[in-house]
């Protein structure tokens, strides 16, 4: 059993990886629970290479892995759940379940690092075609061919000659209730397009989009390079329809710069779908009684001056789990959340 002088530290993505390595460089326990069966997270599940820089996923990620998996400080647990919480800071009584067996810990602070899930597309009114046609697809399903390094059309297992992106798939959509821009959308969609292009150099790739929104470096670092290097076409726009003419796509919308409509054939497009709360998010809202703000994620208290503080003492947030974040900022995030947790230990050790 653990005790009061461990952090928990619930998923085991980039943000909780941090977190648990920082807690043990601090000197005390980290007890690593994450719900499925490897550690990584979405971006080591979900992304043959991570923004920006190109690099593979695995290779990248390795260190944070080894890190953690080979540290005495760390205790893994794997295909584990957080089901029941009580106490308060300093003194957390939790449940973990694991092969519909429940063990109890104790623990002095939790730091939740549960991640985010992709919109579903089929609930935007269907009007991209995402469950009818195979040709539809969306960024993770590129990532998916990437990983096996080539890209084809899922319809014919051949080469498409063209290739649209069609950006804020279930971001920046009052209709749908997600009032948000997902941050990373333009990015990862920039990123693909050059590895459409190293891929399949003569392709054809197009990228539709309301605004392009790229955060800092990434401007330099990916949006430029995918234009001037890789001839990849941005045209500033919004897609109304994708239907099926013969083999083809026909994407239908309206070119705002030029302020005409717009119909074009594709061999492929790829939907830019946005960061939703997930599910294990959802369910440490409930299980930890913390609450979430109005988009849906786990909501903080301190503003832009204390990203990781939640209203619950002795709980902190890292991640998208508290909102669209990309990978610096999630790693950034599972370090600071560390941090304050340890710091909770200590204050709670000199009351003893």
């Amino acid at each position: 059993m653990a005790n009061a002088d461990t952090i928990l530290i619930v998923g085991a993505g980039p943000a909780g990886l941090e977190a648990a390595r920082t807690v043990a460089e601090l000197g005390k326990r980290a007890l690593l629970v994450e719900a499925k069966t490897e550690l990584g997270g979405t971006p080591y599940a979900s992304y043959a290479t991570l923004t920006p820089d190109l690099k593979d996923t695995e290779e990248s990620m390795r260190h944070m892995l080894e890190a953690v998996r080979k540290n005495p400080a760390v205790d893994v647990r794997l295909d584990t759940r957080v089901v029941k919480s009580e106490g308060t800071s300093g003194s957390f009584h939790v449940s973990l379940s694991h092969d519909g067996t429940e063990v109890a810990e104790d623990v002095g602070a939790i730091v939740v690092a549960t991640g985010f899930q992709h919109f579903d597309p089929g609930r935007e009114t269907q009007m991209y075609g995402y469950y009818e046609y195979d040709d539809v697809i969306t960024l993770v399903d590129a990532e998916k061919m990437f990983k096996e390094g080539k890209v084809v059309r899922p319809s014919t297992k051949e080469p498409p000659e063209k290739v649209a992106f069609i950006q804020c798939v279930g971001s920046r959509d009052r209709q749908i209730g997600n009032k948000y821009c997902s941050k990373v959308c333009c990015g990862i969609a920039s990123k693909q397009s050059i590895e459409i292009k190293r891929m399949l150099p003569n392709a054809k790739v197009f990228i539709f989009y309301i605004d392009m929104r790229m955060y800092g470096f990434w401007e330099d670092q990916i949006y430029w390079k995918a234009q001037e290097e890789y001839k990849v076409n941005y045209v500033r726009g919004i897609v109304t329809e994708v239907i099926k003419k013969g083999d083809k796509l026909l994407v239908k919308g309206e070119d705002t710069t030029m302020g005409r409509p717009m119909e074009v054939l594709m061999d492929l497009v790829i939907l830019s779908v946005g960061m939703e709360a997930s599910k294990g998010t959802i369910e440490m809202s409930r299980v930890l009684q913390i609450p979430r703000e109005e988009h849906g994620f786990l909501q903080i208290v301190g503003g832009p001056l204390d990203t990781v503080s939640t209203p619950v003492a002795g709980i902190f947030v890292a991640g998208a789990a508290a909102g669209p974040k990309d990978i610096e900022d999630s790693v950034s995030m599972g370090a600071a959340a560390a941090a304050k947790a340890v710091g909770v230990l200590n204050r709670s050790a000199l009351h003893v």
